[in-house]
Order: C-alpha cells, then sequence, then structure tokens
C-alpha cells in the first residue's frame, strides 16, 4: 500500500495540467471540496491519514484566486495515485448525480 497526498486541485475540471490537474479533463469535477474527496475516498476503502483544509498546493500560486482550491488529504491506497484519482473523481461524480436527483 502506498501513502500519498491528494490535493483538491488535482481532480479539479478548471485547473489546466500545467497547474496540477492530474486526471483527464473528461473525469475531472467542478470545484472539488475536501469533504467530497474524503466521503469519496472512505466509500472506496481508502485508508484517509490526515486532513489539512486550509493548505494550498504550491503549483497554484501563479493562478488567480478564484480557480484556487484549498485542501489536501493523505491517504494510504493499494493502488497507485493516478488510479485512486481518477477512481475518486468518478466516485464524487456520482455523489453528485445522486444529490441532484434528490
Amino acid at each position: 500500500m502506498g501513502k500519498f497526498v491528494i490535493w483538491a486541485n488535482e481532480i479539479d475540471a478548471r485547473i489546466s495540467r500545467k497547474y496540477g490537474r492530474e486526471v483527464p479533463k473528461n473525469l475531472a469535477v467542478e470545484r472539488p471540496n475536501i469533504d467530497e474527496i474524503i466521503d469519496a475516498a472512505k466509500s472506496l476503502g481508502i485508508t484517509v491519514i490526515e486532513v489539512n483544509r486550509d493548505a494550498l498546493n504550491p503549483r497554484l500560486a501563479g493562478v488567480d484566486e478564484e480557480l484556487r482550491t484549498k485542501g489536501r488529504v493523505i491517504v494510504e491506497s493499494k493502488h497507485g495515485k493516478s488510479k485512486t484519482l481518477k477512481l475518486i473523481a468518478q466516485k464524487v461524480r456520482e455523489f453528485r448525480k445522486a444529490r441532484k436527483k434528490k
């Protein structure tokens, strides 16, 4: 199992790859928040080790304030970081679809 940091901006559709988006745009979500990421990780069986809601990814220093998404989660997963990010982004999308239907 690997431990790694997941920054909220890594699955944010508004951010370019240059500024830290790690997943393809078709999987990314608009304005992900830390609670969604935590819920998605837990529902996928990924262990959440630490949460910091105020942390800002250093790669976002050059973008507009409105595009900055704060927060990071340290997780432990049996998958690699890229696969884990894709799974979390998909799960966040599922949660949002379920919420819209209500």
